[in-house]
């Protein structure tokens, strides 16, 4: 993963486990620009990633903002 998506990831896994939703979503919706929906699917991946690290976060992120090309 690039280096920008683990920054996000890094933020967006520190706000996650300190258990603080509200900051997750305005970091998703105001920084990455995800409707509400989607952000609310990419908090429940992180909440149940065996493991919760960048890499993994990061991966979760990426599905979300590949677009399905036509």
């Amino acid at each position: 993963m690039s280096v920008i998506w683990r920054n996000h990831a890094s933020q967006l896994m520190e706000f996650v486990n300190s258990n603080n939703e509200v900051q997750a979503h305005l970091y998703l919706e105001q920084l990455m620009l995800f409707p509400v929906d989607i952000q609310d699917k990419i908090i429940n991946d992180i909440s149940h990633l065996a493991q919760c690290n960048c890499e993994a976060v990061s991966n979760i992120i990426s599905q979300y903002t590949m677009f399905e090309l036509k």
